[in-house]
């Protein structure tokens, strides 16, 4: 399928989600996705979280905190930008509608990014990571939490045949750790500090301090779902 054409499928499918997502996740993602901010606060006060969705998180972020948001579906930012108004999160500074491969962003403008259960769904993990780390500060931190299989995993083959059905729905079914890891590896400029344990699993990569920057210019101008 044409990237394109993916994305607008995901589109599709994230209008019917956000009108129920939040009363389906709420309760089930909380821990990874408190686990996840708490570990990008922990790297400074400028963070991006990348598939923000309906905002389930932007209340666990320090109030010191300095908190952008992006995701593709404006139907689910809508919904977020309710509970930004709603239970006064001044610490969100906006909330974007961007593709996850094409950010909007300076180079080097955010301390953390995270990610959440989103780059399971993406047409190009690898080249949302790359996005991920250009806009990435030295020293700080990817940060993704996501449904995740550990490599030789039990039952591996059967997630790898739902992963068609699960993708229909928005979900993944049969992502690899490793394709995180190995990510990371392979740039020379990453460590990795931390895989969770679990059916829903905390991966984190650490930009090491002396990685030079990455040369590039924000790809878009994102649209934003808190202008009137």
């Amino acid at each position: 399928m044409p990237v394109s054409d993916h994305l607008e499928s995901q589109k599709r499918v994230y209008a019917v989600w956000a009108r129920i997502y939040d009363k389906i996740y709420q309760r089930l993602l909380a821990g990874p996705q408190r686990e996840a901010v708490e570990a990008a606060c922990a790297c400074g006060p400028d963070i991006l979280e990348i598939g923000v969705g309906t905002g389930l998180t932007l209340a666990y972020f320090a109030r010191g905190s300095r908190v952008v948001g992006a995701d593709l579906s404006l139907d689910m930012l809508k919904v977020a930008n309710s509970k930004v108004a709603g239970q006064h999160l001044s610490h969100v500074r906006g909330l974007m509608v961007m593709d996850a491969c094409r950010l909007g962003f300076a180079d080097q403008a955010f301390d953390a990014v995270t990610a959440q259960f989103v780059i399971t769904l993406v047409p190009d993990p690898e080249q949302a990571l790359t996005e991920m780390d250009r806009v990435l500060r030295p020293g700080g931190e990817i940060i993704i939490s996501s449904r995740l299989v550990d490599d030789g995993a039990r039952f591996a083959t059967i997630w790898s045949a739902l992963a068609p059905l699960a993708r229909a729905v928005g979900w993944s079914s049969d992502f690899k750790v490793s394709r995180l890891t190995g990510w990371a590896a392979g740039t020379g400029r990453y460590e990795t500090v931390h895989v969770g344990a679990g059916y829903f699993k905390v991966v984190r990569l650490r930009k090491l301090a002396s990685a030079p920057p990455v040369s590039g210019q924000p790809a878009i101008d994102g649209l934003s779902a808190t202008e009137g």
